[in-house]
């Protein structure tokens, strides 16, 4: 199975429970803390599913990186003043 199929299903699943809930809502009561904690946990189920499902699909696209133009003209040389040479040293030092 696909991740969209997976999460179908998983959606169908849910809305099967908030209907279940729902009834149970009906016969015992909407006034109960315990009933009222499960409905609140289905919505949060709910709403997980649909930051999962954003996520899933953001991945499925691939993305291309930023690309970053270069110049072809030579760079400033006042870039690598009092700069070291690597492993050399100072410009104005003998190297070890």
């Amino acid at each position: 199975m696909s991740v969209h199929d997976d999460l179908t299903s998983v959606r169908r699943c849910l809305d099967e429970l908030t209907r279940s809930v729902r009834r149970l809502e009906q016969q015992l009561g909407g006034s109960g803390l315990e009933i009222r904690r499960v409905r609140t946990d289905a919505d949060h189920l709910r709403e997980s599913i649909a930051l999962l499902s954003e996520a899933a699909a953001s991945l499925a696209k691939p993305r291309r990186p930023d690309l970053v133009p270069i110049p072809d003209t030579p760079y400033d040389s006042s870039l690598w003043t009092d700069s070291d040479d690597e492993g050399l040293g100072s410009r104005d030092r003998r190297a070890p």
